[in-house]
């Protein structure tokens, strides 16, 4: 039996934060519903281009079943709350005061439905000098902290590649629902569950200011590409922008590894490098030395020689690299769908597939929905509308 079979969730939600959550749930097994305005979710979208279903939107929306509600008309109000109670949690992530506007804030959701539990994903929370502002990853990333510590420590702060905010924020509030749905299951309230992106950023950077002794009293410097050799940042062959590995020798025995995986043992009774100390006095000459050794190889082979050596070392993958990479393929994190098309028509896609793995709980993959694939089914299942009734929610544009 799927972990979370019992559990029935109304997404609200766009672009990543949100979607991320519904997902990981979905992926433990809830039945996640996103509902969505008849025009689709931003994320549909979101490269521009006027197109559906990119691929974009398909990574943070497998294994849901789509509705496509119009929640400014009256009457797509009212259906969302008349399918309310047949559920247990809504996640939201819409702008500051949206859910406010459309009359269903915690007040009035709790109020048809007490054992609701509501999670509102905000760039700053729903308290603060902030609350009004409106934020999206990056924006989160820079008020979190990790701008000021991402590039070198004599240039400017710089933006990171990836979307710690949004699938961070998505991430911490999966496991609060899971946390409230358990609780309610014992007491039978709900609640509502708020979520800040700039404190959840903020949990990514709390080991930097404490290793370097600046926490909480003055800035971090910026980390720059490592940590002085042997924990640096290598070129390797064949030069290209990405042929780098990075390694992370902490202890005596992994500098001893390394040596005797370069087959330079003659570095082992050098001086200069004798000692930890000795080795970030002479950081340039070191790392002078073993860039010519990784130079002379693929960041694949050395982070194989290196790592069956037990020197904790990571060929620099690229998002290219990820989507070819032998490990990943093996244990199936790598999946490849037929996603149904707007247009009839399947075609296949990559996907990336969950990150956790339960032992007593399998949920197979399925593509996202199509705009509005499930409506009339979970809105004939759920509130026992007929085929005359959705015709004319249809015709009124409540419904697409």
């Amino acid at each position: 039996m799927p972990a979370l079979d019992r559990m029935r969730v109304l997404e609200l939600s766009q672009y990543e934060a949100g979607p991320t959550c519904g997902q990981l749930l979905a992926w433990l097994g809830a039945d996640v519903v996103k509902v969505e305005p008849p025009r689709g979710e931003a994320g549909r979208h979101v490269l521009g281009d006027g197109s559906y279903d990119s691929q974009y939107f398909l990574n943070y929306n497998a294994n849901k079943r789509g509705v496509a509600l119009d929640l400014e008309r009256p009457r797509g109000r009212e259906l969302f709350l008349e399918l309310l109670p047949g559920f247990d949690v809504v996640v939201e992530n819409y702008a500051p005061g949206v859910m406010e506007r459309l009359g269903l804030g915690y007040e009035e959701l709790s109020a048809v439905h007490p054992g609701v539990v509501l999670a509102r994903i905000k760039g700053y929370g729903l308290s603060g000098p902030y609350a009004s502002y409106k934020s999206y990853d990056p924006l989160a990333q820079a008020a979190g902290g990790i701008f000021s510590l991402t590039g070198e420590p004599e240039g400017p702060p710089l933006r990171s590649g990836g979307t710690f905010a949004d699938t961070g924020t998505g991430m911490v509030a999966a496991l609060a629902v899971t946390a409230a749905f358990v609780q309610r299951e014992q007491t039978g309230r709900g609640q509502e569950i708020e979520l800040s992106m700039q404190e959840v950023v903020t949990m990514f950077v709390r080991t930097v200011g404490v290793l370097d002794g600046s926490w909480p009293h003055q800035a971090a410097p910026r980390r720059g590409r490592g940590a002085g050799a042997p924990s640096d940042m290598f070129a390797c062959a064949p030069g290209g922008p990405n042929d780098y590995v990075y390694t992370l020798v902490g202890t005596q025995r992994m500098w001893d590894a390394l040596c005797t995986a370069m087959e330079r043992l003659d570095l082992l009774g050098d001086p200069r490098f004798a000692t930890a100390e000795a080795r970030r006095r002479h950081q340039g000459e070191l790392h002078a030395e073993i860039e010519r050794w990784t130079r002379e190889r693929s960041k694949q082979e050395v982070m194989r020689i290196l790592g069956e050596a037990g020197v904790p070392c990571s060929a620099v993958l690229d998002t290219g690299d990820l989507f070819r990479d032998p490990h990943l393929e093996e244990r199936g994190f790598i999946r490849r769908l037929e996603q149904p098309c707007e247009g009839g028509g399947v075609e296949e896609r990559t996907l990336l597939g969950p990150p956790m793995r339960l032992s007593a709980s399998e949920v197979a993959l399925s593509p996202a929905p199509r705009l509005g694939e499930h409506t009339e089914a979970v809105l004939a299942t759920e509130l026992g509308l007929d085929a005359a009734a959705l015709e004319g929610l249809r015709a009124e544009g409540v419904i697409l």
